[in-house]
């Protein structure tokens, strides 16, 4: 039996983009794109596919939400003992992709992650609704549970014996992925897409076109 090709093929027609165009700071061009795909209603625009290795070389790839944007780079929210935490702590280097399919666009950032400090995982914690504080701070990331019901009872308990005030728990905070290379893509017609790599020098960022 021969092998089935998946799903449709569409034809990429919603813009161009050319290298007069990008934002010289990768930052600020990150920025303008995730603007518009909010603009447009896009359903979580600042989702993002994180990929790490272990120390074995074996890949993972996982969706997580950007929460903070600067110069100094893209910052998530995250359990520790998990398994991504587990692997950025023996290998930081890592890549982190946005695709906003409505926009035909993605963005590929790749770079070191450090911990940001612990004043910062305060005041993002802090910031969180109570629930998610409470599943964030009795979730063993990562680790297998009997049931769905024992989960919940972690839950239970831990709401349970917490006053009004959730304290971040040490396994749980902030990243920050120090990017040294970046690639913006937008999708063309007939997969002539347009490409550009951003990679930083000791002189700053130099942008070169690639082909797609």
């Amino acid at each position: 039996m021969a092998d089935a090709f998946l799903g449709s093929r569409s034809n990429y027609s919603h813009g161009q983009l050319n290298e007069t165009d990008l934002d010289p700071v990768p930052f600020r061009q990150l920025q303008q794109w995730l603007d518009e795909a909010h603009a447009q209603g896009l359903l979580e625009p600042t989702a993002m596919t994180l990929a790490t290795v272990s120390d074995a070389g074996r890949p993972s790839c996982r969706v997580v939400l950007l929460r903070g944007l600067n110069a100094r780079g893209l910052v998530f929210f995250t359990n520790y003992l998990s398994r991504k935490g587990r692997e950025i702590e023996s290998n930081p280097a890592a890549c982190v992709c946005f695709w906003w399919g409505d926009l035909e666009r993605q963005v590929r950032v790749e770079g070191r992650i450090e911990r940001v400090s612990p004043t910062e995982s305060d005041a993002y914690f802090a910031a969180r609704p109570r629930a998610s504080q409470i599943a964030s701070a009795a979730s063993p990331q990562s680790q297998p549970v009997p049931n769905r019901e024992a989960l919940e009872a972690c839950v239970s308990q831990l709401e349970a014996a917490s006053g009004e005030t959730v304290a971040r728990p040490d396994h749980w905070g902030g990243y920050r992925l120090v990017p040294d290379r970046w690639e913006f893509w937008q999708g063309r017609e007939s997969r002539l897409h347009d490409r550009f790599c951003v990679t930083r020098t000791e002189h700053g960022w130099v942008t070169q076109r690639l082909a797609p």
